[in-house]
């Protein structure tokens, strides 16, 4: 089977993608791994947008999937790319146990951003998760945390989900901001409030409803402790009790798929993370691949849905289904719209850039991989032997070698490289990841 456009990924860039695809003429699939459209942020949109502890930012994606629902497209719920060939544009897909194949004109990824991990002592032991896995439970299955929660980090996500978890009879006992001081003055020197207005009010908001939870500013030194699941959290200068704790240190673009495609990659300095060169409307350093959302840059689900609608356009110019003078004139309206929402970054981006110790953890006992159970310390270790990238580590230690394949334990790896050779992660570089993308049987590879 043939399309125009394979999409990859049905969150708020897939989804508009696909409805804009669709509406300019081409033949549109759209691959997912979740079993209903929405993403991450509007997971579970169409059976619980009446929840209001939920929100009504989150009721708002509704429209867009009951959009992406009635338009032509081939979706394709529970599924995974797990092998792309750009060159004859030719994806490689498993569901229900069999694989299959799909070629397409065009590619886009859309498979948004996933949490920066927090390796902090004692992250391992049961009780202690990220806020956004305790997001999809709310979302999913209504579940919240019980007994006393404890959220650590920084960023938007943790404060949306604290007013969320009050919403829904479960509020916090207490947050642990890690945003160091002396913040709040860099993210004002960076600009973007006037024009982010709309945003800011949205986060002071949050900040007001959440203002009865308990708070300590400018928390650093986290450990999780206890004796076969979490029952306390300690920082520098202070402990508290907790039956769970919820880490957030804002999210980073999911770049495991362009890297194994050997994508052009750019550093983003204020977020301390990697992602794909894109141009203005999405498309990468391969002739056939598109990346937008919040995979190719943080900026959140309205920016998301005006760089997918840009993307579906720049695919149907491409194809010859859009003349330049209707592209122009259609796509105007989207890059102010997405001007618009990313207006607040550089404030947001300065605010909330993770600290030292959550890039390269200070104790050389804490586990940063999590598969093959390698410690910061043994990181250091290969990397005073010789090993100058995440590449040469898992020679070392095998340190992302395991099931994900370097997703969690990537970046700090590379971070604790740069530390003992007095360089940069930016010099260190990345894994690079192969295919299978995911993992996948004999059995599975042979049903097809």
């Amino acid at each position: 089977m043939s399309v125009d456009l394979a999409i990859i990924g049905a969150g708020p860039a897939g989804m508009a993608a696909a409805v804009e695809a669709a509406d300019l003429g081409l033949s549109v699939a759209v691959i997912d791994e979740n079993p209903a459209p929405g993403g991450q942020v509007f997971r579970g949109v169409e059976a619980a947008s009446a929840d209001r502890a939920l929100g009504a930012d989150y009721a708002a994606g509704l429209p867009l999937v009951r959009a992406f629902r009635a338009a032509r497209i081939d979706y394709r719920p529970g599924t995974t790319l797990w092998h792309l060939e750009p060159e004859a544009g030719l994806l490689s897909l498993l569901a229900g146990g069999r694989t299959a194949e799909l070629a397409a004109g065009r590619i886009l990824l859309a498979t948004g951003a996933q949490e920066r991990p927090v390796p902090i002592p004692g992250w391992t032991l049961p009780g202690v998760m990220t806020a956004g896995a305790a997001q999809i439970l709310l979302k999913t299955v209504g579940a919240v945390p019980r007994g006393r929660t404890v959220l650590a980090g920084q960023g938007p996500l943790l404060w949306l989900l604290a007013a969320q978890l009050q919403r829904a009879g479960a509020p916090p006992a207490l947050i642990l901001e890690t945003t160091p001081k002396g913040r709040l003055g860099a993210a004002l020197r960076a600009g973007g409030l006037v024009a982010g207005l709309p945003l800011l009010a949205k986060g002071l908001a949050l900040l007001a409803e959440t203002r009865r939870i308990p708070r300590r500013p400018a928390v650093a030194g986290l450990r999780a402790e206890g004796e076969g699941r979490v029952a306390r959290v300690t920082w520098e200068g202070g402990a508290t009790g907790c039956d769970t704790l919820l880490l957030h240190e804002g999210v980073v673009p999911a770049t495991h798929i362009p890297l194994a495609l050997g994508l052009d990659h750019a550093w983003d300095a204020a977020q301390r993370c990697w992602r794909p060169r894109v141009d203005a409307f999405g498309a990468a350093s391969h002739p056939r691949v598109a990346v937008a959302g919040d995979g190719a840059g943080i900026g959140g689900w309205q920016a998301a849905v005006a760089a997918g609608r840009l993307a579906a356009c720049d695919a149907a110019r491409r194809l010859g289904r859009l003349t330049e003078e209707g592209f122009a004139r259609r796509t105007a309206p989207l890059l102010a719209a997405r001007r618009a929402a990313l207006a607040l970054r550089p404030f947001l981006d300065a605010l909330h850039a993770p600290p030292g110790w959550v890039l390269a953890p200070p104790e050389d006992a804490t586990l940063v991989c999590r598969c093959e159970e390698v410690t910061a310390g043994q990181v250091r270790a290969a990397a005073r032997l010789g090993a100058t990238g995440p590449n040469q580590v898992k020679a070392y230690c095998r340190a992302g070698m395991g099931p994900c394949q370097g997703r969690i334990c990537g970046a700090t790896v590379a971070a604790l490289i740069a530390e003992a050779r007095g360089t940069t992660p930016e010099a260190v570089g990345t894994l690079r990841p192969r295919a299978p993308y995911k993992p996948l049987t004999v059995a599975e590879l042979a049903g097809g």
